[in-house]
């Protein structure tokens, strides 16, 4: 993918993964666009991208151990060669979300990225163990959303707007 916008994402029960999904539909929409797991993300994926969509749930407060993962692997090999690229963030949280929004800001702001869109966090309300571990499915205006903002990222790339 020459430019255009990367989705990386990690997912446990579903709502994470719908979203970025969702995302990559409204990012082709409008140029190039490529969605890649968290585990499968590579340095040459981030350095072909003009800009990032980092997509996880919450958990325990913080980002996911493999979105975590994904940044502890590739912060060092990128730190200085993807400076001023466009980047936004989904985060899907039982109750708050700010917890991994946080986490992810200060990463994004030591390999000097942009926040081109607000962060998007989706609240599943899940609070008891049954709930958390479920699987997720979220409402088509939800999924809109996501599928909105992907849009809007990979065409402001496109437009070089970003």
């Amino acid at each position: 993918m020459a430019g255009g916008l990367l989705i990386v994402w990690h997912s446990r029960t579903g709502a994470a993964g719908a979203m970025a999904r969702a995302a990559f539909e409204g990012g082709v929409r409008e140029g190039p666009c490529r969605i890649v797991s968290a585990a499968e993300a590579t340095d040459a994926n981030m350095l072909s991208a003009s800009g990032y969509l980092f997509c996880c749930p919450e958990n325990l407060g913080s980002m996911t151990g493999a979105m975590k993962e994904f940044f502890d692997r590739l912060y060092y090999p990128l730190l200085g060669r993807i400076e001023g690229r466009a980047f936004a963030t989904l985060i899907a949280a039982g109750s708050d979300g700010t917890g991994a929004e946080r986490q992810i800001e200060r990463i994004a702001t030591g390999w000097r990225l942009r926040r081109v869109a607000d962060p998007l966090i989706v609240c599943t309300h899940a609070q008891t163990p049954e709930a958390i571990l479920a699987p997720k499915t979220l409402d088509a205006g939800t999924l809109q959303t996501c599928c909105d903002l992907g849009q809007a990222i990979s065409g402001g790339l496109a437009l070089g707007v970003f």
